[in-house]
């Protein structure tokens, strides 16, 4: 079984509520990941990012990480989106995040890290920092189009949430 399998073995059994059997397969991979973290393909690396999420490895944050700073898109993009599906439930993941988050929307070279990065603010906590840097991307002439929409639809639902604590 590859690791792509197994993932998808995790996220069904995840999915299912068979938490016996997601640790087991946890156990199982827990070494493997980490190594396809480290492997010197961006292809390796992204899915093993991918995979974190799948095996909702939440004692893998420090290697996601590691992902967010990647020197491939790729790897930095699957990272995002497997801190955004962790952090759908736990925001302080987000949180612990934020500085790097922010560096990745505002200057990463690549518009579908930005946006990814983006996408992840939405689900911390809603602070005044993280508001003015997602209006101040909305407003950006030369930004991505995507980017910018994107930037001001997650702006706006921080805001909401904030307006109802």
């Amino acid at each position: 079984m590859t690791l792509a399998e197994a993932a998808a073995q995790a996220d069904a059994f995840a999915e299912s509520g068979d938490e016996r059997a997601l640790a087991r397969l946890r156990a199982e991979w827990d070494d493997e990941i980490e190594a396809e973290a480290r492997n010197a393909d961006y292809r390796v690396r992204s899915q093993a990012y991918r995979a974190i999420a799948q095996f909702r490895f939440r004692q893998k944050l420090q290697l996601l990480r590691r992902g967010l700073e990647d020197e491939s898109p790729a790897a930095r993009g699957s990272a995002l989106i497997a801190l955004e599906a962790l952090s759908r439930t736990h925001p302080g993941d987000v949180n612990s995040f934020r500085p790097l988050l922010h560096e990745l929307a505002a200057r990463d070279p690549n518009a579908a890290v930005r946006r990814l990065a983006v996408i992840c603010l939405k689900n911390g906590t809603p602070q005044r920092d993280t508001i003015q840097l997602l209006e101040g991307i909305a407003e950006l002439d030369d930004a991505d189009a995507e980017l910018r929409k994107t930037a001001r639809a997650v702006g706006t639902a921080l805001r909401k949430k904030a307006a109802t604590r």
